[in-house]
């Protein structure tokens, strides 16, 4: 079964909330729902979501200025816009500064379920390390952040067994007798698109595997100690990618 969210829905029309609440709770989620932007953020301040459905046009404050106050309260939350003006300019500068994306009205519920399971999944990240005390520490500090987090210490393990259910593996290059290259290349067989994020703490030692993992589509490559921040931000980075993909392939659809 797909983990739940917890869904804030945003719209000045009571009648739109409470259908869109009713919706998402027969699929078992946990809608929240608040008819203008002040309201929101009073929710926003008292509990903690999973993600916010807003209306854009609403008395008093629109949903891209909603949006940019949510974020002050609960940084990262994922904000999805809902509206029958697609070509809206206030719409393009929600997505540069980080809007997920925009369901157009009428809305498609169909689509718009198959995004909230996608995004319950999107936390997933697979940390492939035999170092327990690194695996332990990175592990609690994602977890803090809502991550969760699936580790892999047997380097001789079946990596695709975790590949399958998370959405980013942190892979060290350096697991006992393997080279992580071989196990970023048994990734690539069955997953040739997922994103893998090399970390070493041999730069120079491992400069070539490195330049190897590259060349076969690893993301990127940091080294320890880790800059807790900069992960963050990257991983941000990369569930705002996958998300705006996805929205942008049901829009297709």
């Amino acid at each position: 079964m797909d983990p739940k969210l917890r869904i804030l829905v945003v719209d000045d029309d009571q009648r739109m909330t409470r259908t869109l609440a009713d919706i998402f709770s027969i699929a078992g989620h946990q809608p929240v729902e608040a008819n203008s932007g002040p309201q929101a953020l009073e929710i926003a301040r008292a509990q903690s979501l999973d993600c916010v459905l807003t209306d854009v046009r609403m008395p008093g404050m629109d949903g891209v200025d909603l949006y940019r106050q949510l974020v002050q309260i609960q940084p990262g939350l994922p904000v999805v816009l809902m509206t029958a003006y697609a070509s809206d300019a206030i719409i393009r500068n929600g997505l540069d500064e980080g809007i997920i994306g925009v369901f157009d009205k009428p809305l498609d519920i169909g689509s718009m379920l198959e995004f909230f399971s996608l995004l319950a999944k999107s936390q997933a990240i697979a940390i492939v390390d035999d170092d327990p005390d690194f695996c332990k520490t990175l592990g609690d500090i994602l977890r803090q952040r809502g991550f969760k987090v699936l580790q892999m210490s047997d380097p001789h393990g079946d990596v695709n067994l975790i590949a399958c259910d998370a959405q980013v593996i942190l892979l060290d290059m350096k697991l006992a007798d393997v080279n992580g290259l071989d196990i970023l290349k048994e990734i690539r067989q069955n997953n040739p698109e997922l994103p893998v994020v090399l970390i070493t703490a041999y730069r120079h030692e491992m400069s070539a595997a490195i330049q190897a993992a590259l060349e076969i589509k690893a993301y990127t490559c940091l080294y320890k100690p880790l800059e807790v921040p900069a992960l963050l931000q990257m991983l941000a980075e990369l569930q705002l990618k996958r998300l705006r993909k996805a929205i942008g392939r049901k829009k297709k659809d």
